[in-house]
């Protein structure tokens, strides 16, 4: 039931917050040349966008430009795009489906270009999926591609063609370069950007650095203290008890409901925000500490056949547990204005056991003498069935909604599905859930 609310409040949302992506302010340039200002909706592009959605003022409806109409957009201060026709290289980087040639495999295509860093020499970006590719241009010359491209030999060893690293050196030298600084260079966007800044200065010629311009922050460091509300359940299980059904079940207690237990919890929450779709993914990591400590008395539900055990002797349940649980989760923003945004996670919880355990208190010391199954190490003093139970557990699932307001202050509230902390032993079974209320402080 708790976790179909969530579903629901979870889709609730989504449906509601959709429609708070903004547009924001920029411009387009059609096929005429005519500069057009408008608010384009910016949903920071993964991969290179063929169209785009603006409108001319914020009360108009909303309309697309494509490829084919516009020569040119950007959003003001943060991205822009240019139409250009080039060719471009799709050979794959994946090892599995390399071919034995070399050279690139060219193709005239006409796309939007992501500009980087402009200047008297340009650098753009091209990203489809998994292709990654780089283009450059000299005092407004042709756009190229910046040639890189992994191969397999005969002997079926990777190589890589590092083209570029010959092109750069050719047309983007500078006499204070040395080659080491070319040889270092990685076919990535950091180290390409970095060269063509240092060429730009070497020449005194001022850049627009449009990565500089939309800075991110992608990585937040988050102290969360919480109330966990937990409840468990611990269920005898007849079949994997090494006893017939009718011995154990004459014999022990009936299922046993501990009392909802609320208690302090701490974490600390690293969160990797993925560069795209306007930081609205993340990945987290939170190792945190919980603890659970109850007592239960119950009553044998029977007596033995041949007495030992009465039906009115009590025992007392003790739990002691305590983890270090380490939710993985993926998690999603909405936002609501620039400082306040909604969020929803689904985690995978690992757990990291304290030395937890589940002992019997029994008040008789007239105890039936009953079988343990063989290889089971137990102290002789204390039946099978009340011996003491290690906790050891499985991975379980979390799901999570919450609010952050000016990326400092967080509230969340995560339901955890059910937990088995006997999963290694084949007489029991047992739920714990937990309902936390979460509390965030995001120091960096």
């Amino acid at each position: 039931m708790k976790t179909q609310i969530f579903i629901i409040l979870i889709a609730f949302i989504s449906n509601h917050c959709y429609s708070q992506i903004y547009f924001e302010k920029g411009y387009y340039i059609d096929n005429t040349n005519q500069k057009t200002t408008c608010l384009i909706k910016n949903i920071d592009w993964k991969n290179n966008p063929t169209e785009f959605e603006y409108k001319l003022s914020e009360e108009s409806e909303p309309k697309n430009a494509t490829l084919e109409s516009v020569k040119e957009f950007g959003v003001d201060n943060i991205s822009k795009y240019i139409r250009n026709t080039v060719n471009i290289d799709r050979s794959t980087e994946n090892i599995n489906k390399l071919n034995n040639d070399k050279n690139p495999s060219f193709k005239e295509e006409q796309l939007f270009l992501k500009v980087l860093i402009e200047g008297k020499a340009s650098l753009y970006e091209y990203i489809d999926t998994n292709l990654k590719r780089y283009f450059y241009s000299i005092e407004h010359s042709n756009i190229e591609q910046l040639i890189f491209k992994s191969f397999k030999t005969n002997e079926n060893q990777i190589r890589k063609n590092n083209k570029f690293k010959q092109q750069l050196w050719t047309d983007l030298n500078c006499p204070n370069f040395q080659m080491t600084k070319i040889e270092s260079l990685d076919y990535k966007k950091s180290d390409l950007i970095n060269f063509f800044i240092d060429y730009n200065a070497c020449y005194n010629q001022q850049v627009i650095n449009f990565e500089e311009k939309q800075k991110k922050d992608l990585f937040n460091l988050t102290l969360r203290p919480r109330l966990n509300s937990s409840s468990l359940t611990l269920n005898p299980n007849s079949e994997g008890s090494g006893l017939n059904n009718s011995d154990f079940n004459s014999a022990v207690f009936e299922d046993i409901d501990f009392d909802n237990e609320i208690r302090f919890g701490f974490g600390v929450e690293a969160e990797f925000i993925l560069p795209f779709n306007k930081n609205k993914l993340a990945i987290v990591i939170e190792p945190t500490y919980q603890s659970f400590k109850s007592e239960k008395e119950s009553n044998i539900s029977a007596a033995f056949i041949g007495g030992g055990v009465t039906k009115d002797s009590e025992i007392i349940i003790e739990v002691d547990y305590a983890s270090i649980e380490v939710p993985l989760s993926l998690r999603y923003y909405f936002f609501l204005n620039k400082t306040s945004k909604i969020f929803v996670n689904v985690s995978s919880v690992f757990e990291i056991n304290l030395d937890s355990s589940i002992k019997f208190d029994v008040t008789t010391d007239n105890y039936y003498n009953i079988p343990s199954p063989p290889d089971y190490e137990i102290d002789d003093s204390i039946p099978y069935i009340f011996q003491p139970l290690e906790i050891e557990s499985r991975i379980n699932w979390a799901f999570g909604i919450g609010y952050k307001f000016q990326d400092k202050y967080s509230l969340e509230m995560r339901y955890q599905t059910n937990r088995d902390l006997l999963s290694e032993n084949s007489s029991w079974k047992s739920e714990y859930n937990t309902l936390a209320l979460i509390l965030g402080y995001t120091v960096f």
